[in-house]
């Protein structure tokens, strides 16, 4: 099979086209299947992974790509509702940039209707990471609002269109006023152009100063210390990524006086269970906003699996508004 490897680690050219033998097909038992793919998304812990920044965890493929839609063709089933031959989008732990890749069974879902495969290629990584970082470790609730760092991103199109569907004020920081606008029409009540703006000013002034409820953030360094001073008491900030840097500074006393709460997590390497139970949140909750049209990825750029190298340079660009995606065929 065609696949995408990283040579070794480095710049983007590091990537090379090559090929592989196929994958075994998963026995009975193992609950997962092997996946004809047509497409799979590029993240940003793709990128950290060609740098050497991102370990590989035991037991997944060395082969980088977390998210794929293709065709079920072999493997275990079980009692999932899928048969083979069905077409899914899946969350995988590595192998992505592959003519066939192997998904445990429990992080598949249906295409939601009226999607390409190309767009359901863009729902995993960010739809699972969204979901377990602002509803669940975030807990942002009814009534509550939320600013987005990186708002132009996968992850941060992802959050502004369905935070802002669920019914929070959603703000967003992006690198352009042009991205600041984009957020807007997917949603957010501002986009604030962090090179031009204090996204503390901004905030605090759009919220008659009482502060967002919950921050996603996946800059980290020494926005955390800005952010206490736009956050709600009894708010929360969820680092999801540490592209500012991984220390920060920032007052502690102010933390436990207003009740802050700093978290974050990384997905990867969590167990089948826990994103088992992503997905069903997902397929209960946010599936039919992506059916009933309230909700889409946003695609920027669809390349050839062979020009993944390319797509890697776009992203640490930072060119894209939304989602970079890889076919093959």
């Amino acid at each position: 099979m065609r696949v995408v490897e990283i040579k070794e680690f480095g710049a983007p050219e590091m990537l090379l086209p090559t090929t592989r033998p196929d994958p075994v097909v998963p026995n009975t038992g193992t609950g997962e299947v092997l996946i004809k793919v047509l497409a799979a998304g590029i993240n940003r812990p793709d990128v950290l992974q060609r740098k050497g920044h991102y370990p590989v965890p035991a037991g997944a493929s060395d082969i980088p790509g977390l998210e794929v839609a293709g065709e079920i063709v072999s493997g275990d089933v079980g009692n999932s509702g899928f048969k083979i031959g069905d077409k899914v989008c899946a969350l995988v732990a590595g192998g992505g940039y592959a003519e066939y890749c192997a998904a445990p069974i429990e992080q598949c879902l249906p295409v939601p209707k009226g999607l390409s495969m190309i767009e359901a290629a863009g729902l995993p990584e960010t739809y699972f990471t969204v979901w377990s970082n602002v509803f669940d470790r975030g807990q942002l609730t009814a009534g509550e609002s939320l600013l987005v760092h990186g708002g132009a991103s996968g992850i941060g199109t992802t959050a502004v269109q369905l935070a802002s569907a669920l019914g929070h004020a959603v703000y967003a920081t992006v690198g352009s006023d042009e991205r600041a606008r984009a957020v807007e029409a997917l949603g957010a009540v501002k986009g604030i152009n962090y090179k031009t703006q204090d996204f503390v000013e901004e905030v605090n002034a759009l919220t008659q100063k009482k502060g967002v409820n919950v921050i996603l953030d996946m800059v980290a360094g020494d926005y955390i210390g800005r952010e206490l001073k736009c956050l709600a008491d009894d708010g929360r900030i969820v680092l999801i990524a540490t592209l500012g840097g991984s220390k920060s500074t920032f007052n502690s006393s102010e933390l436990m006086r207003r009740r802050l709460t700093i978290t974050g997590s990384t997905l990867r390497p969590r167990p089948v269970a826990f994103k088992a139970e992503i997905a069903r949140a997902l397929q209960q909750h946010v599936w039919p906003l992506l059916t009933a049209g309230k909700i889409k990825p946003v695609i920027f750029k669809t390349l050839p699996l062979e020009q993944a190298a390319q797509g890697h340079a776009m992203m640490e660009a930072g060119e894209q508004i939304g989602k970079i995606i890889l076919t093959t065929s």
